[in-house]
């Protein structure tokens, strides 16, 4: 069984842990490959930084900080207290002394000539991680944010205004340079099940959408798409989803949010949706899209939860797959 999952950052984590969970139940060998967006990254004192990436890595190989939802466990900080002695890098965006070593290793690894992909698969080998994580393209396409303010990178958007400065717009430079990564591409085209985790729609799963390549793999992709709401009674799971989903003018509402994946009988992505409890009267409208659609318990609390969201997604798209 070759499951495919489009993931962003946090919420991408804990749903890959409960889809680890619930594959190995129902499939034994399940074979996961998660195509990552890396909107995200950035260049900072000198290092490549890969948040969404990190977190998946960090979540999967059980080394993550569950507190905080980011980083390591364990972290201290002394090398970016020293960095911030010296003025250099972002004092807002602390790297710990853990993680530095990550990006350092996959700093030393793309400067002697690895591609993304390949330094990704170097960086997961020294844990068990039960799944395979795969940028969506070894290309730069870093996510900007259009401002009254001027044009900051995402992170600095994200993490030091905490989106509370309005965004006109998000641009992701070079994408149009930018390819699919091969492998992501395999990964899509020969897949038995495709997920869109409940990840960010704008910055993460429509980062990864909108590399060129993703889409018409998806379209010509011969398993069922199935997604999951990153909205549950009109709120964001995990983050700010609701300042990006208002930037581009879609309500933060789920069934608002399949609208705008749109169904693949029509040209867009979906087959299938999963809505929250609490999203239950939007059921008939999903479905009127063309989308199937099911109503289930959303919530990603670790543990059996978040392998039940995973479950039911999985048997969505075995009930859509016949």
């Amino acid at each position: 069984m070759k499951i495919t999952v489009l993931a962003g950052g946090v919420g991408g984590a804990r749903f890959a842990l409960g889809l680890r969970d619930a594959a190995r139940e129902l499939h034994g060998d399940a074979d996961i490959r998660i195509v990552t967006n890396v909107g995200d990254d950035v260049w900072l004192a000198g290092v490549k930084v890969c948040p969404d990436l990190d977190s998946l890595l960090y979540a999967l190989a059980g080394v993550g900080d569950t507190e905080r939802g980011w980083g390591r466990a364990g972290e201290s900080e002394r090398v970016a207290a020293e960095l911030t002695a010296y003025g250099v890098g972002w004092p807002w965006f602390t790297l710990g002394d853990l993680d530095l070593g990550t990006h350092l290793a996959r700093t030393a690894m793309l400067r002697d000539g690895a591609t993304l992909t390949e330094a990704t698969a170097r960086l997961a080998a020294r844990w068990p991680v039960g799944a395979t994580l795969l940028p969506v393209t070894d290309d730069e396409v870093p996510t900007h944010v259009v401002t009254d303010e001027g044009v900051l990178h995402f992170e600095e958007w994200w993490v030091r205004t905490r989106a509370q400065l309005p965004a006109h717009r998000f641009v992701q430079h070079g994408v149009e340079r930018s390819r699919i990564a091969p492998a992501a591409r395999t990964a899509i085209a020969d897949a038995d099940v495709i997920l869109l985790a409940p990840s960010n729609p704008v910055v993460s799963i429509g980062t990864i959408i909108g590399i060129p390549g993703v889409r018409d793999a998806l379209e010509t992709a011969t398993a069922p798409v199935v997604g999951v709401a990153p909205i549950i009674g009109g709120r964001a799971v995990r983050g700010m989803a609701e300042a990006c989903l208002a930037a581009i003018g879609v309500e933060a509402d789920a069934a608002a949010i399949a609208a705008h994946y749109g169904a693949r009988s029509a040209g867009g992505l979906l087959d299938g949706w999963l809505l929250a409890e609490e999203d239950a009267a939007s059921l008939a409208t999903v479905e009127a899209l063309g989308i199937r659609a099911a109503v289930r318990p959303l919530w990603l609390t670790p543990g059996a939860p978040a392998a039940q969201v995973a479950r039911d997604a999985l048997q969505l798209a075995a009930s859509i797959a016949g």
